[in-house]
């Protein structure tokens, strides 16, 4: 996880120089965000496109830095071909459950690159889960617990609606992440099963909690 690949650097690059431009230019910015009111007007593009825009530099360096730690993980395993797809299809999908969840919130309003980046980590986890991480970058902890658990995190962060937070974003782009490392690694139902089944758990509580109107 130490070393640069030119797949993540090219991902890396392509947010600083999206992100820099939009932060000196109001304009470029309000036109490519997400936006419920634009995207029904016909600017789907948006959903695409907010991936790679930034509020400011602190959440830029943020979702770069754990793009850079964990994309490595996919490449070793799954090539860089297989990260770059992972790494769209989770923002898509990322940004897809946030436009369902505020479809009728004109206003709503979105940028950033954490669903894609909650994807490529979710999908780290799911192919090595017995990789630690550092809970407040001190306290060790299983991966896949903390997976399992800021997911859950996540669903009480989108009933409540209390912060400024993309938790749908998160949701759909870690469940893009899992979905997609599964058709590109199905080698994982038999070496991580459990691993399977328990990175499940969030995603059929929150189907739940949606079917039965609780979110």
């Amino acid at each position: 996880m130490g070393e640069l690949s030119l797949a993540t650097l090219v991902v890396i690059a392509v947010n600083v120089l999206v992100s820099f431009k939009g932060f000196s230019d109001q304009s470029f910015f309000n036109k490519y965000k997400f936006n419920i009111a634009n995207i029904k007007s016909g600017s789907k593009f948006q959903i695409l496109t907010s991936g790679f825009l930034h509020v400011d530099t602190g959440h830029l360096f943020v979702n770069m830095l754990t793009l850079y730690f964990f994309a490595n993980v996919l490449i070793y395993n799954l090539g860089s071909f297989a990260f770059i797809i992972i790494y769209l299809g989770s923002l898509l999908l990322g940004n897809l459950l946030s436009f369902y969840f505020h479809k009728d919130e004109s206003s709503y309003a979105a940028v950033g690159a954490s669903g894609a980046v909650m994807g490529v980590l979710y999908s780290a986890i799911l192919l090595q889960p017995d990789m630690m991480l550092g809970l407040f970058f001190i306290i060790p902890i299983p991966a896949y617990v903390f997976g399992i658990g800021y997911l859950l995190y996540t669903i009480y962060g989108m009933k409540r609606r209390s912060d400024n937070i993309g938790h749908d974003a998160h949701f759909g782009g870690a469940t893009g992440g899992y979905l997609l490392t599964m058709l590109f690694a199905p080698w994982v139902f038999e070496s991580h099963l459990l691993m399977v089944l328990l990175l499940a758990i969030p995603i059929v509580v929150l189907f739940f909690l949606q079917r039965t109107g609780n979110i």
